[in-house]
């Protein structure tokens, strides 16, 4: 069995590398290794996520997917959650998530016919389906939230929208056209996305 780690922040202004020593020091206190590692910004609301499924493609039968907790590898509505669940089932795949102390059964070495071990795994599964529930509420009252408070500042006429971080647009300018970087190079260097390199560079045309 390989485990590899997954890492998921959902933008670029955050951190998805956070927690990879947790998820390092989780591997060895349990006498494993990381094999791989799995980093990407994105939303856990999206199933077709490219290093997600990536990682799905590149694991074989057995293997196992650390995260920190659940809601790094799935926002997902049910329909979403179904379907990747799917995914993982079809290659017998076990989620090891620190937040979910059932899930670190998949560690250990059962033994034929091993009752306990078998309820453990029943128990954990149904804690995954719960965990993934929450994580997708969760998600869907924050955007409620957020939704709610534009809706409110519009109505003051306050809200301007997202305002530009000029400090990291002046960075992208900087690496883009000063010193003449690609616009992918840019990207990864300034920690965002193509289109916000083309848009910080628009604003100046």
């Amino acid at each position: 069995m390989f485990i590899f780690g997954y890492l998921r922040a959902s933008t670029q202004e955050q951190d998805a590398l956070r927690a990879k020593s947790r998820l390092k020091d989780f591997a060895q206190q349990h006498n494993h290794r990381i094999a791989g590692w799995y980093v990407e910004n994105a939303s856990g609301a999206a199933l077709h996520r490219p290093e997600l499924m990536r990682l799905l493609q590149d694991t074989e039968p057995g293997d196992a997917i650390l995260i920190e907790q659940v809601d790094r590898l799935s926002r997902l509505d049910d329909n979403g959650w179904e379907s990747l669940k799917k995914m993982i089932n079809e290659k017998s795949l076990s989620i090891i998530s620190l937040d979910l102390p059932t899930s670190h059964i998949a560690l250990s070495t059962p033994s034929a016919y091993d009752f306990t071990h078998s309820m453990l795994r029943a128990v954990n599964n149904m804690m995954l389906d719960m965990l993934a529930a929450i994580a997708r509420k969760d998600y869907e009252d924050r955007r409620r939230r957020q939704m709610e408070g534009i809706t409110a500042a519009k109505e003051k006429g306050k809200y301007r929208g997202r305002l530009a971080d000029k400090e990291k647009h002046e960075l992208i300018r900087t690496l883009r056209k000063k010193n003449g970087k690609s616009i992918n190079e840019t990207a990864r260097l300034a920690g965002v996305s193509r289109m916000t390199v083309i848009r910080a560079c628009k604003d100046t045309d």
